[in-house]
C-alpha cells in the first residue's frame, strides 16, 4: 500500500465501491436523503447515464442553506457543482491526492472511457497511505526485533 499503487488497486480494496448517483431533476432534500441514508458525503449527478456533475454536503451548505434556499424547493441542478475532475484507474495514489489537495476538493470519480467506474475520496487515499506506513512500521519493528512471523 503505496502512494505509487493505482486507482484500481485502491477500488478493488475498497469495502464498498458503489456510485450513488441523482438526477439533476431531484430535489436537494432527496439527494441529503440518500447520503444520510448512505452515510456519504457527496452523490455523482447523472443525466443518461452521463456524469454532470457532483452535489456535495459543502454545495448544500454554501449554495442552499447559505443562500436561504431549502431543500425541498431547491433543484439538485441549482446547486451542483458541474464542473467534474475525474481520474482513470491507472493514475496513481499520489496523482490523485496532489491533484484533491491542489484544487480543494474531496470527491473523485473513476471513468473508463465514459463509464464511471468508482469513486474515491481524498479519505479513501489518506486510508491507503496510514495502511501502507503501519505495515512498514510493523515489518521494520520485526526485522529490528528479530520477532519475524512463522
Amino acid at each position: 500500500m503505496k502512494i505509487s499503487d493505482t486507482i484500481e488497486t485502491v477500488l478493488r480494496q475498497k469495502a464498498v465501491n458503489r456510485i450513488l448517483s441523482v438526477s439533476p431533476g431531484q430535489t436537494v432534500r432527496q439527494a441529503l436523503e440518500l447520503m444520510a441514508e448512505h452515510d456519504v458525503g457527496a452523490l455523482m449527478v447523472m443525466e443518461d447515464n452521463r456524469l454532470v456533475g457532483i452535489l456535495s454536503e459543502r454545495d448544500y451548505a454554501r449554495k442552499g442553506i447559505l443562500k436561504g434556499h431549502h431543500s425541498e424547493a431547491t433543484l439538485v441542478r441549482e446547486i451542483m457543482s458541474s464542473h467534474v475532475f475525474s481520474t482513470t484507474a491507472d493514475h496513481t495514489v499520489e496523482d490523485c491526492m496532489n491533484l484533491m489537495t491542489q484544487k480543494h476538493f474531496r470527491h473523485l470519480p473513476v471513468v473508463r472511457g465514459n463509464e464511471m467506474v468508482g469513486i474515491i475520496s481524498i479519505g479513501d487515499l489518506v486510508k491507503w497511505v496510514i495502511k501502507g506506513h503501519e505495515h512498514t512500521i510493523e515489518s521494520l519493528t520485526e526485522y529490528i526485533t528479530g520477532n519475524y512471523p512463522s
